[in-house]
């Protein structure tokens, strides 16, 4: 059973909640609204997000339809060996073009702050966002030495899987036994019910449930053993 599937529930209500907010508070600040739909029959030609040719035309300092390694930016110049395809020491238009994936920034998870920072058409709003995640790392960071590590990393992983378990029992354990019967479950756990349910007592306790969302992402675990997604 996938860890994820055990948080969500409560992650999901929080993403949604969170955009219908921003938006709504977009919209008291002032913020622009998404504009109206194209015109009918009228299709709206793209933005290139990089011009091959203009980008040899203004690099190209001697002009002979090539860009050498020097004439290369120097953020792109680690990549030259990979765009070179033919080992001439020179990059033509059809090598840039194939090769145009290797001079594009690497995506990572964090880059979602720079996108929020950078994209924010209300700052007000991005501001408290921001916030959020500064004061989550804070706390992250309880030596104080102005890092996060694994440890803490994983101090943090189980303080919210505990806030996203009591959440879940507070919902479903109505009658405060400490275990959700199969006529309490809704949801998640009532689909995966069985799963959960890895000593077949006929309930899932708060164990089964914090068990299940340690899980590593990918792994199923049915019937007391557990199984890889992939074939």
């Amino acid at each position: 059973m996938r860890r994820s599937f055990v948080l969500f529930l409560p992650v999901l209500a929080v993403m949604v909640a969170g955009l219908v907010a921003g938006e709504d508070r977009k919209e008291k600040a002032g913020g622009a609204k998404a504009p109206p739909a194209a015109e009918k029959g009228k299709v709206a030609k793209p933005m290139p997000l990089f011009d091959l040719d203009e980008f040899v035309k203004e690099y190209d300092a001697n002009k002979d339809g090539f860009l050498s390694k020097d004439e290369l930016p120097e953020r792109f110049r680690h990549t030259f060996d990979k765009l070179d395809i033919n080992n001439d020491g020179k990059l033509s238009r059809e090598e840039l073009q194939k090769g145009v994936v290797h001079m594009q920034s690497r995506r990572r998870p964090s880059d979602f702050v720079f996108i929020l920072v950078e994209m924010s058409d209300c700052d007000e709003c991005c501001a408290e966002e921001i916030q959020i995640v500064y004061e989550f790392i804070r706390k992250l960071d309880t030596n104080h030495d102005g890092k996060v590590d694994a440890d803490e990393l994983k101090v943090g992983r189980e303080q919210l899987i505990s806030r996203r378990v009591d959440a879940i029992f507070k919902d479903l354990d109505k009658n405060k036994y400490g275990k959700i019967s199969r006529e309490e479950a809704r949801g998640q756990v009532k689909r995966h019910f069985d799963e959960l349910d890895s000593d077949n007592d006929g309930f899932v306790s708060r164990d089964e449930v914090t068990n299940a969302a340690r899980e590593k992402p990918g792994s199923l675990k049915k019937g007391g053993k557990e199984k890889s997604s992939e074939k």
